[in-house]
């Protein structure tokens, strides 16, 4: 995201419509059972932190990204509406790239500015809803460790006025290693962080804040790994 994004007030009021391509918030809700079973099963998937998850107002999930069940994962927990910014080519995969646009993936053009789909979210946080970002712009490095972040998440939060939900994962990249097709059995673990609330200092540069409260953020997210 390479510059401040802004708005009418006509525009921030205005709800995003429903995507035709995105399963209905019903029958989301209805996959979480049977999802959740299925990673335990297969993954021991353990969860922590469910008492940070805020019920309601806009909130941007952010967290590291070691596999391509990662927003699936992480999703879970979250019971209310959320979509999640993906890589536009992802969104093309067979198989993988349609789970995504069904349960709320929105294209994001990795290279350069994408303005359609920062206004996209900035209106579906603005009317309350939750949006999830994984900052890396990509997979984690393939032992697990994180790359650097980018600052359009916190970019995102400071425009919209929301606090950002910091997420671990960890173990996914063992259970779906870089290069394999699908996923193995194995252990993940997802912990979910008190909110936090980017602020940007008094007479402080946006992006010198943006940088500032990104390292911040990838610090808390890095220290459960």
């Amino acid at each position: 995201m390479s510059g401040s994004v802004t708005f009418s007030r006509e525009e921030s009021r205005r709800p995003v419509k429903r995507d035709k391509s995105v399963l209905p918030q019903w029958a989301i809700d209805a996959l979480r059972l049977p999802v959740s079973l299925l990673s335990r099963v297969c993954w021991k998937l353990k969860v922590s932190g469910l008492e940070n998850i805020p019920a309601k107002e806009g909130l941007i999930v952010v967290s590291n990204h070691q596999s391509y069940m990662d927003p699936f994962l992480i999703s879970l927990a979250i019971k209310r509406p959320l979509r999640f910014l993906a890589w536009n080519v992802a969104l093309g995969w067979p198989l993988i790239g349609r789970a995504m646009q069904l349960l709320g993936a929105w294209p994001l053009q990795l290279e350069g500015s994408d303005p359609g789909a920062i206004r996209r979210s900035l209106q579906w946080l603005r009317d309350g809803e939750t949006l999830m970002i994984f900052p890396e712009g990509g997979r984690s490095n393939p032992d697990g460790s994180m790359a650097r972040f980018k600052v359009g998440a916190v970019r995102i939060a400071l425009e919209a006025g929301v606090p950002i939900l910091p997420v671990t994962i960890r173990g996914a990249n063992r259970a779906w290693p870089v290069g394999k097709r699908i996923p193995r059995l194995g252990q993940v673990e997802i912990i979910y962080h008190p909110v936090y609330h980017p602020q940007q200092k008094q007479d402080e540069d946006t992006r010198a804040c943006a940088r500032r409260e990104t390292e911040q953020l990838a610090a808390v997210i890095g220290s459960a790994l």
